[in-house]
Protein backbone atom coordinates (compact mmCIF):
# COMPACT_ATOMS: atom_id res chain seq x y z
CA UNK A 1 0.00 0.00 0.00
CA UNK A 2 1.42 3.53 -1.14
CA UNK A 3 1.62 6.72 0.40
CA UNK A 4 -1.18 8.82 0.07
CA UNK A 5 0.64 11.39 -0.70
CA UNK A 6 4.55 13.24 -1.46
CA UNK A 7 6.52 14.26 1.64
CA UNK A 8 6.01 17.24 3.28
CA UNK A 9 5.76 18.49 6.82
CA UNK A 10 1.76 18.47 6.78
CA UNK A 11 1.93 14.56 5.69
CA UNK A 12 4.30 14.00 8.19
CA UNK A 13 1.88 15.33 10.46
CA UNK A 14 -1.36 13.23 9.27
CA UNK A 15 0.78 10.12 9.36
CA UNK A 16 1.92 10.59 12.93
CA UNK A 17 -1.61 11.34 14.07
CA UNK A 18 -3.38 8.34 12.17
CA UNK A 19 -0.43 6.08 13.91
CA UNK A 20 -1.46 8.14 17.04
CA UNK A 21 -5.23 7.08 16.52
CA UNK A 22 -4.73 3.35 15.95
CA UNK A 23 -2.55 2.97 18.99
CA UNK A 24 -5.32 4.86 20.85
CA UNK A 25 -7.78 2.56 19.34
CA UNK A 26 -5.75 -1.13 20.01
CA UNK A 27 -6.28 0.42 23.92
CA UNK A 28 -9.73 0.85 23.36
CA UNK A 29 -11.42 4.68 23.24
CA UNK A 30 -13.83 6.38 25.30
CA UNK A 31 -17.58 7.39 23.48
CA UNK A 32 -16.10 10.86 23.44
CA UNK A 33 -12.56 9.84 21.95
CA UNK A 34 -14.73 7.78 19.10
CA UNK A 35 -16.92 11.14 17.98
CA UNK A 36 -13.52 13.02 17.98
CA UNK A 37 -11.95 9.83 15.90
CA UNK A 38 -15.08 10.21 13.17
CA UNK A 39 -15.02 13.73 13.04
CA UNK A 40 -11.17 13.77 12.29
CA UNK A 41 -11.90 10.80 9.61
CA UNK A 42 -15.02 13.06 7.92
CA UNK A 43 -12.33 16.04 8.03
CA UNK A 44 -9.91 15.43 4.72
CA UNK A 45 -10.16 12.12 2.93
CA UNK A 46 -6.59 11.80 3.26
CA UNK A 47 -7.14 11.22 7.10
CA UNK A 48 -8.99 7.98 6.22
CA UNK A 49 -5.92 7.18 3.55
CA UNK A 50 -3.45 7.46 5.88
CA UNK A 51 -5.05 5.28 8.84
CA UNK A 52 -5.89 2.81 6.16
CA UNK A 53 -1.66 2.54 5.61
CA UNK A 54 -0.53 2.08 8.97
CA UNK A 55 -3.45 -0.53 9.85
CA UNK A 56 -2.05 -1.85 6.45
CA UNK A 57 1.27 -2.13 8.38
CA UNK A 58 0.06 -3.62 11.46
CA UNK A 59 -0.89 -6.36 9.86
CA UNK A 60 2.18 -6.93 8.47
CA UNK A 61 3.96 -6.94 11.17
CA UNK A 62 1.28 -9.18 12.83
CA UNK A 63 2.04 -11.99 9.95
CA UNK A 64 5.18 -12.41 10.87
CA UNK A 65 4.05 -13.96 13.64
CA UNK A 66 3.45 -17.15 11.39
CA UNK A 67 7.09 -17.64 10.77
CA UNK A 68 9.06 -19.74 13.42
CA UNK A 69 12.88 -20.53 13.46
CA UNK A 70 12.23 -24.08 13.59
CA UNK A 71 10.00 -24.09 10.61
CA UNK A 72 13.10 -22.48 8.26
CA UNK A 73 15.83 -20.07 8.37
CA UNK A 74 14.58 -17.96 6.22
CA UNK A 75 11.02 -16.24 6.60
CA UNK A 76 8.39 -17.30 3.84
CA UNK A 77 9.01 -14.90 0.99
CA UNK A 78 4.85 -14.86 0.66
CA UNK A 79 4.54 -13.71 4.06
CA UNK A 80 4.07 -9.77 3.42
CA UNK A 81 3.29 -10.32 -0.60
CA UNK A 82 1.28 -8.07 -2.23
CA UNK A 83 -1.77 -9.30 -3.40
CA UNK A 84 -1.86 -10.31 -6.97
CA UNK A 85 -4.84 -8.34 -8.35
CA UNK A 86 -5.36 -4.14 -6.91
CA UNK A 87 -8.22 -3.00 -5.61
CA UNK A 88 -9.79 0.22 -6.34
CA UNK A 89 -11.03 2.31 -3.37
CA UNK A 90 -14.39 4.53 -3.16
CA UNK A 91 -14.42 7.38 -0.94
CA UNK A 92 -16.55 7.58 1.55
CA UNK A 93 -18.96 10.05 1.31
CA UNK A 94 -19.45 10.84 5.10
CA UNK A 95 -20.04 14.41 6.12
CA UNK A 96 -22.65 15.56 8.72
CA UNK A 97 -23.61 12.26 9.36
CA UNK A 98 -20.10 10.56 10.30
CA UNK A 99 -19.91 12.53 13.36
CA UNK A 100 -22.68 10.61 15.00
CA UNK A 101 -21.60 7.14 14.29
CA UNK A 102 -19.92 5.68 17.02
CA UNK A 103 -16.81 4.36 16.40
CA UNK A 104 -17.21 3.08 12.69
CA UNK A 105 -14.21 4.12 10.59
CA UNK A 106 -15.36 2.91 6.96
CA UNK A 107 -14.60 2.57 3.25
CA UNK A 108 -16.84 1.29 0.35
CA UNK A 109 -15.23 -0.49 -1.75
CA UNK A 110 -16.30 -1.01 -5.97
CA UNK A 111 -15.24 -4.29 -5.98
CA UNK A 112 -14.69 -7.27 -3.08
CA UNK A 113 -11.60 -8.20 -1.01
CA UNK A 114 -9.85 -10.95 -3.30
CA UNK A 115 -9.63 -14.06 -2.26
CA UNK A 116 -6.70 -14.33 -0.27
CA UNK A 117 -4.66 -15.27 3.27
CA UNK A 118 -5.68 -12.91 5.99
CA UNK A 119 -4.11 -12.29 9.70
CA UNK A 120 -6.31 -11.77 12.41
CA UNK A 121 -4.90 -10.86 15.53
CA UNK A 122 -6.61 -8.81 18.68
CA UNK A 123 -5.00 -5.87 18.41
CA UNK A 124 -8.65 -5.14 18.32
CA UNK A 125 -10.69 -7.65 20.19
CA UNK A 126 -13.67 -7.52 18.05
CA UNK A 127 -15.59 -9.82 15.67
CA UNK A 128 -14.65 -9.87 12.34
CA UNK A 129 -17.25 -10.72 9.64
CA UNK A 130 -15.80 -12.42 6.55
CA UNK A 131 -16.63 -11.79 2.47
CA UNK A 132 -18.82 -14.65 2.55
CA UNK A 133 -20.72 -14.05 5.67
CA UNK A 134 -18.81 -16.34 7.86
CA UNK A 135 -17.26 -14.54 11.06
CA UNK A 136 -14.03 -15.28 13.44
CA UNK A 137 -14.29 -13.78 17.14
CA UNK A 138 -11.11 -13.72 18.54
CA UNK A 139 -10.12 -13.83 22.25
CA UNK A 140 -7.29 -11.75 23.94
CA UNK A 141 -3.91 -13.11 22.50
CA UNK A 142 -5.66 -15.20 19.62
CA UNK A 143 -4.42 -15.94 16.58
CA UNK A 144 -5.90 -16.79 13.07
CA UNK A 145 -5.52 -17.40 9.51
CA UNK A 146 -7.55 -17.36 7.04
CA UNK A 147 -7.48 -19.23 3.64
CA UNK A 148 -10.46 -18.98 1.34
CA UNK A 149 -10.65 -20.99 -2.13
CA UNK A 150 -13.35 -22.22 -4.88
CA UNK A 151 -13.27 -25.85 -2.83
CA UNK A 152 -13.00 -24.97 0.66
CA UNK A 153 -12.69 -21.97 3.70
CA UNK A 154 -9.71 -22.79 5.81
CA UNK A 155 -9.26 -21.20 9.02
CA UNK A 156 -5.67 -22.13 11.03
CA UNK A 157 -5.93 -20.88 14.98
CA UNK A 158 -2.63 -20.64 15.55
CA UNK A 159 -2.98 -20.40 19.51
CA UNK A 160 -5.95 -18.72 21.56
CA UNK A 161 -9.18 -18.98 21.36
CA UNK A 162 -11.84 -17.67 18.49
CA UNK A 163 -15.51 -18.35 17.86
CA UNK A 164 -16.57 -19.10 14.70
CA UNK A 165 -20.22 -18.94 13.08
CA UNK A 166 -20.10 -20.23 9.61
CA UNK A 167 -22.35 -19.27 7.08
CA UNK A 168 -23.82 -22.30 5.13
CA UNK A 169 -22.46 -23.17 1.59
CA UNK A 170 -22.43 -26.77 1.14
CA UNK A 171 -20.14 -26.73 -1.72
CA UNK A 172 -17.42 -25.12 0.70
CA UNK A 173 -16.99 -26.43 4.13
CA UNK A 174 -15.46 -24.36 6.07
CA UNK A 175 -12.58 -25.89 7.94
CA UNK A 176 -10.89 -24.83 11.85
CA UNK A 177 -7.06 -26.46 11.90
CA UNK A 178 -5.99 -26.33 15.58
CA UNK A 179 -3.05 -28.37 16.85
CA UNK A 180 -3.15 -31.02 14.14
CA UNK A 181 -7.41 -30.94 14.80
CA UNK A 182 -9.27 -30.29 11.85
CA UNK A 183 -13.00 -28.89 12.84
CA UNK A 184 -15.48 -29.29 9.71
CA UNK A 185 -18.74 -27.63 9.51
CA UNK A 186 -20.79 -26.33 6.90
CA UNK A 187 -23.64 -24.16 8.26
CA UNK A 188 -23.14 -23.83 12.07
CA UNK A 189 -21.70 -22.06 15.08
CA UNK A 190 -18.37 -23.48 17.52
CA UNK A 191 -15.42 -22.12 19.42
CA UNK A 192 -11.63 -23.71 19.33
CA UNK A 193 -9.54 -23.16 22.19
CA UNK A 194 -5.59 -24.61 21.47
CA UNK A 195 -3.79 -25.38 24.75
CA UNK A 196 -0.25 -27.43 25.16
CA UNK A 197 -2.58 -30.19 25.71
CA UNK A 198 -5.56 -30.41 24.01
CA UNK A 199 -7.66 -28.90 21.60
CA UNK A 200 -11.30 -27.93 23.16
CA UNK A 201 -14.47 -27.65 20.59
CA UNK A 202 -17.72 -26.31 22.07
CA UNK A 203 -20.65 -26.16 19.59
CA UNK A 204 -23.57 -23.73 19.99
CA UNK A 205 -25.26 -24.29 17.08
CA UNK A 206 -25.53 -27.07 14.51
CA UNK A 207 -23.11 -29.43 14.41
CA UNK A 208 -19.44 -29.92 13.70
CA UNK A 209 -17.02 -33.21 12.80
CA UNK A 210 -14.05 -33.74 14.46
CA UNK A 211 -10.73 -35.01 12.91
CA UNK A 212 -7.96 -35.65 14.96
CA UNK A 213 -6.03 -38.11 12.34
CA UNK A 214 -3.96 -35.06 12.08
CA UNK A 215 -2.95 -35.09 15.49
CA UNK A 216 1.45 -35.82 15.15
CA UNK A 217 3.88 -37.10 18.34
CA UNK A 218 5.83 -39.63 19.26
CA UNK A 219 5.04 -43.18 19.43
CA UNK A 220 1.25 -42.46 19.07
CA UNK A 221 -0.95 -45.33 17.53
CA UNK A 222 -3.46 -43.77 14.42
CA UNK A 223 -6.44 -42.27 15.80
CA UNK A 224 -9.61 -42.44 14.58
CA UNK A 225 -10.39 -40.20 11.55
CA UNK A 226 -13.23 -38.08 12.84
CA UNK A 227 -16.06 -37.64 15.66
CA UNK A 228 -19.29 -35.51 15.36
CA UNK A 229 -20.47 -33.16 18.15
CA UNK A 230 -23.84 -31.32 18.37
CA UNK A 231 -25.33 -28.37 19.12
CA UNK A 232 -24.59 -27.75 23.32
CA UNK A 233 -21.40 -30.62 23.90
CA UNK A 234 -18.28 -29.93 24.69
CA UNK A 235 -15.07 -32.01 22.87
CA UNK A 236 -11.63 -32.28 24.11
CA UNK A 237 -9.03 -34.20 22.54
CA UNK A 238 -5.82 -34.69 23.54
CA UNK A 239 -2.75 -33.59 21.73
CA UNK A 240 -0.66 -36.03 24.06
CA UNK A 241 -2.23 -39.31 23.69
CA UNK A 242 -4.57 -41.54 21.45
CA UNK A 243 -7.64 -41.14 23.53
CA UNK A 244 -10.58 -40.43 21.52
CA UNK A 245 -12.47 -37.28 22.41
CA UNK A 246 -14.11 -36.71 25.59
CA UNK A 247 -17.27 -35.86 24.30
CA UNK A 248 -19.83 -34.16 27.06
CA UNK A 249 -23.15 -32.20 27.26
CA UNK A 250 -22.96 -28.44 28.43
CA UNK A 251 -25.56 -26.33 30.37
CA UNK A 252 -26.56 -22.82 28.47
CA UNK A 253 -25.54 -21.15 31.23
CA UNK A 254 -22.01 -22.65 31.13
CA UNK A 255 -21.49 -22.00 27.29
CA UNK A 256 -22.45 -18.48 27.89
CA UNK A 257 -20.12 -18.12 30.61
CA UNK A 258 -17.31 -19.65 28.68
CA UNK A 259 -18.01 -17.18 25.92
CA UNK A 260 -18.49 -14.38 28.50
CA UNK A 261 -15.42 -12.82 26.65
CA UNK A 262 -17.22 -11.77 23.56
CA UNK A 263 -16.53 -8.25 22.50
CA UNK A 264 -19.54 -6.42 21.08
CA UNK A 265 -17.27 -4.08 18.41
CA UNK A 266 -18.45 -6.05 14.65
CA UNK A 267 -15.71 -5.76 11.93
CA UNK A 268 -17.05 -5.77 8.59
CA UNK A 269 -14.11 -6.98 6.41
CA UNK A 270 -15.77 -6.29 2.79
CA UNK A 271 -18.41 -8.13 3.75
CA UNK A 272 -21.61 -7.95 1.84
CA UNK A 273 -24.23 -5.16 3.70
CA UNK A 274 -26.69 -8.60 4.05
CA UNK A 275 -24.42 -10.43 6.12
CA UNK A 276 -23.97 -6.70 8.31
CA UNK A 277 -27.93 -6.20 8.61
CA UNK A 278 -27.79 -10.11 9.66
CA UNK A 279 -25.60 -9.15 12.58
CA UNK A 280 -28.11 -6.32 13.35
CA UNK A 281 -30.49 -8.12 13.38
CA UNK A 282 -29.53 -10.71 15.58
CA UNK A 283 -28.25 -8.83 18.59
CA UNK A 284 -30.83 -6.27 18.55
CA UNK A 285 -34.61 -5.45 18.88
CA UNK A 286 -34.83 -3.33 16.02
CA UNK A 287 -34.66 -4.93 12.48
CA UNK A 288 -33.44 -3.51 9.36
CA UNK A 289 -35.18 -4.87 6.32
CA UNK A 290 -33.62 -4.52 3.13
CA UNK A 291 -36.20 -3.60 0.93
CA UNK A 292 -33.90 -3.58 -2.24
CA UNK A 293 -32.22 -7.24 -3.50
CA UNK A 294 -29.67 -5.85 -5.29
CA UNK A 295 -27.88 -3.68 -2.19
CA UNK A 296 -27.72 -7.39 -0.21
CA UNK A 297 -24.48 -7.77 -2.18
CA UNK A 298 -23.56 -4.45 -1.32
CA UNK A 299 -19.70 -4.98 -0.27
CA UNK A 300 -18.77 -3.06 3.36
CA UNK A 301 -15.70 -1.97 5.55
CA UNK A 302 -16.96 -0.90 8.99
CA UNK A 303 -16.19 -1.06 12.63
CA UNK A 304 -19.02 -0.44 14.96
CA UNK A 305 -20.65 -1.36 18.71
CA UNK A 306 -23.21 -4.48 17.62
CA UNK A 307 -25.52 -2.29 20.17
CA UNK A 308 -25.49 1.01 17.83
CA UNK A 309 -28.17 0.56 15.69
CA UNK A 310 -29.02 4.20 15.07
CA UNK A 311 -25.36 4.57 14.13
CA UNK A 312 -25.34 2.06 12.01
CA UNK A 313 -28.70 3.32 10.24
CA UNK A 314 -26.99 6.93 10.14
CA UNK A 315 -24.09 5.22 8.37
CA UNK A 316 -26.40 3.14 5.43
CA UNK A 317 -28.00 6.69 5.01
CA UNK A 318 -24.73 8.16 4.25
CA UNK A 319 -23.69 5.82 1.67
CA UNK A 320 -24.28 6.51 -1.56
CA UNK A 321 -27.60 5.41 -3.13
CA UNK A 322 -28.49 4.30 -0.36
CA UNK A 323 -31.87 5.81 2.08
CA UNK A 324 -33.32 4.81 5.10
CA UNK A 325 -37.23 4.68 6.42
CA UNK A 326 -37.94 4.19 10.45
CA UNK A 327 -40.78 2.02 9.57
CA UNK A 328 -41.87 1.97 13.33
CA UNK A 329 -40.13 1.57 16.56
CA UNK A 330 -38.86 -2.04 15.71
CA UNK A 331 -37.97 -1.60 11.70
CA UNK A 332 -35.74 0.31 9.75
CA UNK A 333 -36.36 -0.05 6.38
CA UNK A 334 -32.83 0.13 4.10
CA UNK A 335 -33.83 0.98 0.25
CA UNK A 336 -31.76 2.48 -2.84
CA UNK A 337 -32.68 6.12 -3.03
CA UNK A 338 -35.02 7.24 -5.70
Amino acid sequence: MKRPEPESPASELRSQTAADWLARRDRGLTAAEQDEFLQWLAADPLHGEWFALHRSIVGDFAALAHWRPEHSEEPNPDLLAAPKRRIRWLAPTLLAAAAAIAFAAVWWRSIPMPTSVATVANAELKRRILEDGSSVEPNHGAIVTMEFSANERRATLVRGEALFTVAKDPSRPFIVRAGGVDVRAVGTAFSVRLDAAAVEVLVTEGRVAVDQSNVSGSNLAPRTPSSEVSSGHRATVSLTSTEPPQIVAVTPQAIAHQLNWQPTLLDFSSAPLSAAVAEFNRRNRVQFILADAELAALPIVASIRSDNVEGFAKFLAAAPGVEIEHRSATEIVVNRKR
